[in-house]
């Protein structure tokens, strides 16, 4: 897709703007992150130093997040200066229609709508994850502990119960309850600890297995047992990772093993759209800022529509969590409720559009 000239100038004032705003951004959190992460330093062996590559490992995350609002605030502040230095009107003089200067702003996202899928899909749920097992490690403290009595989850006629679930995804204090299909107690199988491998699945150590039938309860006791589950590492990573950070393929997996589960995957689902739309955000954040550069003032100051740009880019990340919990609570399509916040933006991108074009 060929660029032309005068869209080649407007890439390259956009990506400039819009990096060094990126940049800013991560550098900001990067700061507060390490702040924060002080108040960990002496837990168990985590030192300075483990949490300056935290912090460095969940930037991919911070960068996925404030990418279409970095596009925002770089796309407006490149063309309010652009249409401030009149060059915009000059572009529009000459017969370039705004629909025509729309289209150029979509083919420049489109970098913008790849790098952000590229990082969210490939680049950071692996970084997130190393971070959270580095802090986890150190600290010496455990993934999750959903109840007191340990994590559950059920597979298939079998009810699983773990203890401890540790950063390297090894489990302690394992107990099985298997079913029959009239729901009556097969066996009850409890193990030490339990470890995965590709090749044979979990390997259980020190197992105690109680079998109830018709004759009745008899003792087996095994030093080690192979254990067939559908539970592997990539479901229980969902422990380590939010689910707006891990990769579409790790939130389908899970989404499918809840559903065979009859368990509730609304959570999961929004999160698995908003990780397909998300990207195209960018795109509507450049939509976003074209009719602030179109009605461009001489007197106005460029900070005043940065910071304006910020406002919303602030809003528009609020409303993608309000939106998320809302879907949750009132049970809405997952799509619906991941898309209605680009869609109020795009319609209020066309809207000013149209109120600037009317002028």
């Amino acid at each position: 897709m060929a660029l032309k000239v005068y869209e080649r100038y407007l890439a390259r004032e956009i990506y400039e703007s819009s990096l060094l705003v990126l940049a800013s951004f991560l550098g900001l959190f990067a700061f507060f992150d390490l702040i924060y992460e002080m108040e960990s330093l002496g837990k168990g062996t985590y030192q300075l130093q483990d949490a300056v590559f935290y912090v460095l490992l969940t930037l991919p995350g911070r960068a996925y997040e404030i990418l279409p609002i970095a596009v925002l605030i770089g796309s407006l502040y490149a063309l309010t200066l652009l249409a401030r230095h009149s060059e915009i009107t000059v572009l529009r003089a000459s017969g370039l229609p705004t629909a025509s200067l729309l289209m150029s702003l979509g083919k420049i996202g489109t970098l913008f709508v790849a790098l952000t899928f590229i990082v969210g899909e490939f680049i950071a749920p692996p970084a997130e994850r190393a971070a959270q097992q580095l802090r986890l490690s150190a600290m010496s403290k455990l993934i999750a502990q959903e109840f007191r009595s340990g994590l559950w989850v059920k597979d298939g006629l079998s009810f699983i119960n773990v203890r401890d679930v540790l950063p390297d995804a090894s489990l302690r204090g394992v107990r099985v309850y298997d079913f029959d299909a009239d729901h009556h107690l097969r066996s009850i199988s409890q193990a030490s600890t339990g470890h995965y491998t590709a090749a044979s699945g979990w390997q259980l150590g020190k197992v105690t297995q109680t079998h109830f039938d018709a004759a009745g309860a008899r003792i087996e006791e095994h030093e080690t047992l192979q254990w067939q589950s559908a539970l592997n590492p990539d479901i229980l990573s969902v422990l380590l990772v939010v689910p707006e950070r891990m990769s579409l393929v790790s939130l389908y997996q899970y989404i499918r093993h809840l559903s065979e589960n009859n368990q509730k995957t609304q959570r999961y689902e929004i999160a698995w759209w908003k990780k397909i739309l998300y990207p195209f955000a960018a795109l509507v954040m450049m939509a976003l800022a074209l009719p602030f550069a179109l009605s461009h003032d001489r007197m106005s100051a460029v900070s005043v529509k940065v910071f304006t740009g910020v406002m919303l880019g602030i809003f528009f990340h609020m409303l993608n969590g309000l939106f998320s919990h809302l879907g949750m609570i009132n049970s809405w399509r997952p799509l619906i409720s991941a898309i209605t916040p680009s869609v109020i933006f795009l319609l209020a991108a066309a809207s000013m559009l149209w109120w600037v074009e009317r002028r």
